[in-house]
């Protein structure tokens, strides 16, 4: 038997509960996997909540790191005891061990510790397709980042400052906004004691930045058009504020003819060879030494329910994971 931490019903945290699950062999194309360590994300607090529709009951999670157990017919390019990583694909991560499609492991090189990898899968391929896809940053880019201090933020200013950008960053204390600095961001705004938008005015000299990537949703999304400069491009990756309300793209127009795009992870790494090509490039800025995987909270399999009433409140920094 596998514990499993599922829900059978959206709401709060408290809707997450501990059951049993039976684990059978992996059919063909899986792959049996014995997590090491979970990846905690907001799009698992947007699962659990309704914002995001799935189909009940459901175990939680969308990322984790562990050892191959057992591999199903037709998978020759795993075996026993491999060593993988993974974001994306059938949601259900919060356990002790799974099957998973093999198409969606990535082999995990030995250098990088399954608490590394599954704090930095989804959060950092998130990061590879941002910055190295959607708008492909250049040197000298001045780029907004909100959620600097967050799991995906500190990925992100560290290998925005790799690719020479200029990084301003948001977060909601002082502290959080050292973290940023600590990180990479040439500056970092307290959105809660300043005003974002006219601090980016103030630091661009008026002329804006080229890119927002904006994972907070609500509370910043109409600010963060008006710290673009004309062409620049919006990014909205999340909604930890809540969804973005319907608006006018006749906006777009008024406000320097802005591009806009709704971007996923899932969709950038649908193929195989976009996922192994983003996970490589990903680990190589771990190897290299450009990226470092902050922990900033572990967490038992059983109190996930704690960890997303944290993630909820803004209580955390840099990555979570749970410990099956």
């Amino acid at each position: 038997m596998s514990v499993a931490m599922r829900f059978h019903e959206t709401g709060s945290p408290d809707v997450l509960r501990l059951d049993e699950m039976e684990v059978g062999a992996p059919g063909p194309g899986e792959a049996k996997v014995r997590h090491r360590a979970i990846g905690l994300n907001f799009i698992d607090i947007y699962q659990r909540s309704g914002l995001y529709p799935v189909s009940l009951p459901a175990c939680a999670g969308n990322e984790g790191a562990g050892v191959v157990e057992a591999v199903g017919e037709g998978v020759g390019w795993l075996k026993p005891g491999d060593r993988v990583a993974y974001a994306g694909g059938p949601m259900g991560s919060y356990c002790e061990v799974r099957n998973m499609p093999a198409s969606r492991l990535c082999v995990l090189p030995d250098d990088i510790s399954f608490e590394q990898a599954a704090a930095m899968m989804l959060k950092g391929m998130t990061v590879q397709y941002l910055i190295r896809r959607t708008y492909a940053v250049q040197p000298g880019d001045v780029v907004l980042f909100h959620a600097a201090s967050g799991g995906v933020g500190l990925i992100a200013c560290q290998w925005l400052k790799a690719l020479g950008a200029r990084i301003i960053g948001t977060a909601g204390s002082d502290e959080k906004c050292a973290l940023a600095h600590a990180h990479g961001a040439d500056h970092c705004i307290n959105y809660r004691t300043e005003n974002f938008v006219q601090r980016v005015r103030e630091i661009t000299n008026d002329i804006g930045v080229r890119v927002v990537y904006d994972s907070v949703g609500k509370d910043t999304f109409m600010g963060s058009l008006d710290c673009l400069q004309p062409l620049g491009m919006m990014v909205s990756f999340g909604n930890a504020s809540g969804p973005v309300p319907p608006f006018d793209i006749g906006l777009l127009t008024q406000k320097g003819s802005l591009f806009l795009t709704r971007p996923s992870l899932f969709s950038y790494t649908a193929s195989r060879k976009d996922l192994e090509a983003t996970a490589q490039e990903l680990f190589e800025m771990v190897q290299t030494g450009k990226v470092r995987i902050d922990i900033g909270h572990r967490y038992a399999l059983a109190d996930a329910a704690h960890a997303h009433r944290d993630m909820e409140a803004r209580r955390t920094t840099g990555a979570g994971i749970l410990i099956p």
